[in-house]
């Protein structure tokens, strides 16, 4: 109870990124339940909001919550961020808030006309040009945490986690285009975990507090 009262209030921004990824965690496992025949080892999460598909109601129902939290939790964390951390890492964080609001604002404006890949414009949008910027951005945004994690001592554990989130986003990415058929949808959610995941995580560090955890960590 003592460790509760203690949270100062920019510490409970956190748990909007621990909210984010838990309902988005139950969209992806929820939503195909609405979709007859849906195989999650060869299909994307994206098919599971086509608009075709037959889930989409459901998935964009959970994932509003979702996309409320992780926004919300991308413009809070800045503040957070404010005076705390090397500049690196601050950097890192603001990437993390763009990062956030590109991927929610594109995929929803650009989704997947129907399941796979229909070839129209606005496929090529959501498969081409979205997935390329959330991928760059998610690839400088972990270079970021990790260059300026070791960077201070204190702050070393971020940057191993990062690295570990961003060779899954690099594995599954490169998955996706070597894997054999059947097994798109696999390394897809090995993609997207390790960038989503890396949500979760943030917002426990800015709940517990940065500098708690690391101390803690040092101790041992």
């Amino acid at each position: 109870m003592k460790y509760i009262e203690s949270r100062k209030l920019e510490n409970w921004f956190g748990l909007f990124g621990v909210m984010g990824f838990i309902t988005y965690l139950l969209a992806v496992f929820i939503s195909p339940r609405a979709y007859p025949g849906y195989d999650w080892m060869g299909q994307a999460i994206s098919d599971l909001s086509a608009l075709s598909a037959p889930s989409r109601e459901l998935w964009m129902q959970i994932v509003f919550v979702s996309s409320a939290c992780g926004l919300s939790f991308a413009l809070l964390t800045c503040l957070y961020a404010q005076n705390r951390l090397n500049k690196t890492l601050r950097t890192g964080i603001y990437l993390f808030a763009i990062l956030s609001w590109v991927d929610t604002i594109g995929y929803t404006l650009f989704p997947l006309t129907e399941s796979g890949y229909a070839g129209t414009l606005q496929d090529v949008v959501h498969v081409f040009i979205v997935t390329f910027a959330v991928l760059a951005l998610s690839i400088t945004m972990f270079i970021l945490f990790i260059i300026g994690g070791f960077r201070s001592k204190q702050y070393q554990s971020i940057a191993i986690i990062a690295a570990i989130c961003l060779c899954g986003l690099i594995i599954g990415t490169v998955g996706m285009v070597v894997a054999p058929l059947g097994y798109g949808g696999l390394m897809e959610r090995i993609c997207i975990f390790s960038s989503q995941g890396f949500s979760l995580v943030l917002g426990l560090y800015v709940f517990i507090g940065f500098d708690l955890i690391e101390g803690n960590l040092s101790q041992r």
